[in-house]
């Protein structure tokens, strides 16, 4: 999730779990330790590949995120000795936003090794967008008010924990919307008698009304929309090409093997005038995807890889306009 969603969740964890016995303290290290895992972004390591396939690992880790967990806390309590009596509950708070954060993070689109090293294997639940203002609001208000309110520190305590609650809700709604636009998508499919190899759903940017579907064939991939609010559960799909011939001389390149395993098989081969591109299918919309990397060249007889490098997004605002009529209307 975006940065501010982080700090706001992690600043309402922190409250809630030690707010009324060191007040402001508890609000403002939950929203520390909830973009402490995001630091990663700023260690390079090696290539744009690797950036993009490692972030999220390591830093996001439920098993690493405990190990560091006294460590904090400890340089927490040196800053506030008088607060020292509360080290186990510093503990718990700080893993309680760690957590937070990496399981919020497994429900975007992304990847997020939760278990690693136990096991790398990216976990994308995929039920909400990575800037969703529906969740957000109710942490922002509530972590605003626990702040701003301390002539009443109780009411304050109580409008984030409803805050918190909210938001909470509202992710399990997106768990459940999922569930019904995979059940839409299958079924359109079918109707459809459209031969596929796997289906990938994720919300459409800032809502969780308008869903994109990315399905999977032998040559490319096809891509349509439900809204939730359709009356009709008929998909309308749109095919695209995927060349993956221009993977000849190169298929057994590491950039090239580990996009492949880090999009879990949704992805896209494309040349752009002599530069061979794998764009992340689950990230973006058609044209406009936001992961796009160049990992070879166009050579005789074929590609000769080259440094992976990261190509600009294409920023396409009609597009996003679309799709925010799309969510209120069936046929545009």
């Amino acid at each position: 999730m975006d940065s501010v969603t982080q700090i706001a969740l992690g600043a309402a964890v922190g409250e809630a779990t030690l707010g009324r016995k060191v007040g402001y303290r508890a609000l403002m290290w939950g929203g520390v330790c909830g973009t402490l895992p995001d630091l990663d972004i700023f260690v390079p390591l090696g290539n744009a590949v690797s950036d993009f396939t490692y972030h999220r690992s390591a830093s996001h880790s439920l098993i690493m995120l405990a190990a560091t967990t006294p460590l904090v806390a400890w340089f927490i309590v040196r800053i506030h000795q008088h607060t020292s009596e509360y080290f186990k509950r510093w503990c718990l708070l700080v893993y309680l936003v760690f957590a937070t954060h990496a399981l919020l993070d497994s429900f975007t689109a992304y990847g997020t090794q939760i278990f690693w090293p136990i096991s790398n294997s990216p976990v994308a639940w995929s039920t909400i967008f990575i800037i969703d203002p529906l969740y957000t609001m109710p942490l922002l208000v509530g972590t605003i008010a626990a702040l701003v309110m301390t002539r009443d520190r109780d009411r304050g305590h109580m409008i984030n924990s409803a805050g918190l609650t909210i938001s909470t809700l509202y992710l399990g709604w997106t768990v459940v919307a999922k569930a019904h636009v995979a059940q839409t998508v299958l079924e359109s499919l079918e109707s459809q008698s459209i031969a596929y190899e796997k289906v990938f759903t994720t919300p459409a940017p800032f809502n969780s009304l308008l869903w994109r579907a990315v399905v999977m064939h032998e040559t490319g991939y096809y891509e349509g929309y439900y809204s939730i609010l359709d009356e009709d559960e008929h998909i309308e799909f749109t095919s695209y090409d995927s060349d993956e011939s221009l993977l000849q001389g190169i298929g057994d390149y590491w950039p090239v093997q580990r996009l492949k395993w880090f999009s879990k098989g949704f992805y896209a081969v494309d040349r752009e005038q002599d530069a061979v591109v794998i764009s992340d299918l689950r990230m973006g919309v058609a044209s406009s995807y936001v992961f796009r990397f160049k990992v070879g060249e166009i050579s005789n007889p074929h590609a000769t890889p080259a440094k992976p490098v990261r190509l600009t997004a294409v920023r396409d605002m009609d597009r996003l306009r679309w799709l925010w009529r799309r969510v209120w209307t069936e046929v545009i």
